[in-house]
């Protein structure tokens, strides 16, 4: 027994310690499992076809040291090939000298390492040239190189639509149109039969893989070009007024496809980002809802624009509650219903639906609900807030419920319903379902189209829509947003601003949210807005007109000059010049181009030799001479840079350049004498 149990002893000894690495690597290569193969994602374009989001392709480097070919003959591809290819991962990597790399390639094949990591997150372009070094080159049997590909989602355009398209998370399937066609982009993961190495490891095993099955592509409703004016101008309003968040949405009329639609929220660095989308959320509308309020009275016919209500001076008290208008009206009481909706009176407005609905508030609601706003538009993006429209029935319904209703308190809906309801009637009645999807495509050929939904075929009588075209208008023209009307096309609207609550605080903070709603041009809509901006605290600007309106107007000044096309259908009056054109100074012969192509009206001579000033004088482009003497810094105010730059280097001067657009400022005044090698500094704006 003794000399028995003596022999087991030698023997575990023997396995465990002389035998004991081949047993383990037997034991590893008899594990094998399936893992999954990720599809590559499919590509998110805008209309115009330019890439919102789509998957980059990197790759996890591995050497198979144990490789047969690279164990041959003593390991000579591996002795012939080691120091090459260090000098050359150091080369292109940089981040090792060529000893470091041939010292950890020596310690992989000491090890006869299965799956050495070698580099993690490698590009495309470097994988190729990877593939070319010494060694590698021989291919994978021979040559060890195991290439992991993994994708990473991009957006080329960075902050552009970037919360609606969905790379606001790092996990890109969680929000916006990501998550809402995840089913489409994602495709059909695949499989790989793996096979578990010394170390824990596992290597993919030859000819046991399912490839997958690729995502397919989306082509959204939305415009690069569209998206980066709407961008812009939030983003000047927002960082300017300090804001807590602002929203806009632009919206095709005809079809309600959602062009452009930004989400700017502010950061505790200050800076502002796509951090959740805000055009969904519902808040209280404040004034801009009172256009429901006069789509109720006007199809009721309980009044027409001519009629009158008295405001009381801006101040009525219901209750134990007083409505207050924004701005006090002293001395004014009667006036007509027209006016109390351009000056955006609160107490018109409650006064309306008190007189002719307190007996019947349920048929003020149904109106509310005939519009759709106790629905959410049903826009294809998960997460879109639910709209509250009391009733009778709710708990919460008071004595004072329903005027404050009537101008935007105590409801809930979202800026893509007060954009759906304001595009209907720019659409001469017809209400549109907004939606962000243009078809799904496989292999550049669509497999589904998305076509323009009606929800509506008229939202009220002609005689009605008529009357709250007059009435839009007249904001724009006679009240709250008479300052942002321009003489070269017709827009229309409504202003609005809410006190907003702060949690526990109430409404102590003072906090507004100023917005603006409208289309144009009034005479032929095309587009319909919507700026909805959250002011801070005490903000010392916080009214519609002058918070959302600025934002609006430069919105529909750039759409009008964006596409020289369709100005014809967007210009009043058979003009043809805005002074919302950008009009830079340049060389006259290109000028002489311009104006001739497009069909221009001008005044001025216009050679290859003159260089001249642009302005738009009695609706024709006045082209004043240039002067440029010898000896003196040129006036390149005005100019573009690469006018700048051949008029500065021309006259010898070195030149550095700040910023983009035109040139703003020089710091060195056009007419100063040219001293020897000289610079100048130019400001582009």
């Amino acid at each position: 027994m003794a000399l028995f149990s003596v022999a087991i002893l030698g023997r575990v000894f023997f396995l465990q310690n002389i035998e004991g690495d081949y047993w383990r690597r037997m034991s590893d290569s008899m594990h094998t499992t399936f893992v999954t193969l990720d599809a590559d994602r499919g590509t998110i374009y805008s209309e115009e076809g330019r890439m919102l989001s789509t998957s980059v392709p990197y790759f996890n480097l591995y050497v198979d040291f144990a490789a047969d070919g690279l164990r041959a003959k003593n390991g000579e591809i591996y002795k012939n090939n080691v120091d090459s290819l260090a000098y050359c991962l150091s080369r292109l990597f940089g981040d090792k000298s060529k000893d470091g790399y041939k010292s950890i390639l020596q310690e992989g094949y000491k090890e006869r390492d299965r799956y050495f990591l070698l580099k993690r997150n490698v590009s495309f372009g470097e994988y190729q040239q990877i593939r070319q070094f010494p060694m590698f080159r021989l291919g994978k049997n021979k040559g060890g190189l195991i290439a992991e590909n993994r994708q990473r989602r991009l957006n080329p355009f960075k902050l552009l639509a970037n919360r609606t398209i969905g790379l606001a998370r790092e996990n890109a399937q969680n929000v916006g149109l990501e998550r809402t066609y995840d089913e489409h982009l994602s495709g059909v993961t695949g499989k790989r039969l793996m096979r578990r190495i010394a170390g824990g490891t596992y290597v993919p095993m030859d000819g046991y893989d399912i490839e997958p099955e690729n995502g397919k592509d989306i082509v959204t409703t939305l415009d690069v070009n569209m998206q980066d004016i709407v961008e812009t101008a939030l983003m000047r309003m927002v960082t300017e007024n300090e804001a807590q968040y602002g929203t806009c949405i632009l919206m095709e009329v005809k079809t309600g496809k959602v062009k452009a639609i930004a989400n700017l929220g502010r950061q505790p660095d200050g800076s502002y980002f796509e951090d959740m989308n805000y055009a969904i959320r519902v808040t209280e509308p404040g004034s801009t809802f009172k256009l429901a309020t006069m789509i109720a009275a006007l199809e009721d016919k309980h009044v027409t624009l001519s009629s009158t209500v008295d405001i009381n001076e801006g101040a009525w008290q219901v209750g134990r509650r007083t409505v207050w208008d924004s701005e006090p009206h002293r001395g004014i009481n009667h006036i007509t219903v027209k006016k109390a909706f351009e000056i955006s009176s609160n107490v018109g407005m409650a006064k309306l639906a008190w007189q002719y609905y307190r007996d019947q508030p349920d048929r003020f609601v149904n109106h509310l609900k005939r519009l759709r706003l106790d629905k959410p538009t049903g826009i294809d993006l998960v997460g879109e807030g639910a709209p509250v429209i009391k009733t009778t029935a709710n708990k919460s319904w008071s004595a004072t419920t329903l005027p404050w209703m009537a101008f935007g308190y105590e409801v809930l809906v979202s800026p893509m319903q007060t954009c759906m309801l304001y595009n209907a009637v720019a659409n001469n009645g017809k209400m549109m379902k907004p939606y962000l999807v243009n078809s799904i495509m496989e292999y550049g050929k669509p497999i589904k189209e998305y076509m323009p939904q009606v929800l509506m075929d008229s939202i009220c009588s002609k005689e009605t829509l008529k009357q709250l075209h007059t009435i839009l208008e007249g904001v724009v023209t006679e009240g709250t947003a008479k300052a942002l009307a321009t003489p070269y096309y017709p827009f229309a609207g409504k202003t609005g601003t809410a006190l907003m609550a702060n949690g526990n605080r109430g409404y102590a903070d003072h906090i507004y949210q100023s917005s603006f709603a409208g289309y144009f041009p009034a005479d032929d809509p095309q587009y319909t807005c919507v700026v909805i901006i959250k002011n801070k605290p005490f903000a010392a600007k916080f009214y519609g007109g002058s918070v959302a309106g600025p934002v609006f107007r430069e919105i529909a000044d750039k759409m009008y000059a964006l596409t020289v096309e369709k100005q014809g259908s967007m210009l009043a009056g058979g003009k043809r010049l805005d002074s919302a054109m950008v009009m830079k100074n340049g060389k006259g012969s290109e000028w002489r181009s311009i104006v001739n192509t497009l069909g221009l009206p001008f005044d001025g001579a216009l050679t290859s030799s003159n260089w001249v000033n642009a302005d738009i004088t009695k609706n024709k482009i006045d082209f004043n001479p240039v002067a440029q003497p010898r000896g003196v810094v040129p006036n390149v105010k005005g100019m573009g840079l690469k006018d700048a730059l051949y008029l500065l280097e021309n006259a010898g001067l070195r030149v550095v350049v700040k910023g983009a657009g035109k040139v703003a400022t020089q710091s060195i005044n056009g007419g100063t004498a040219i001293n020897r090698e000289q610079t100048i500094v130019i400001e582009l704006s």
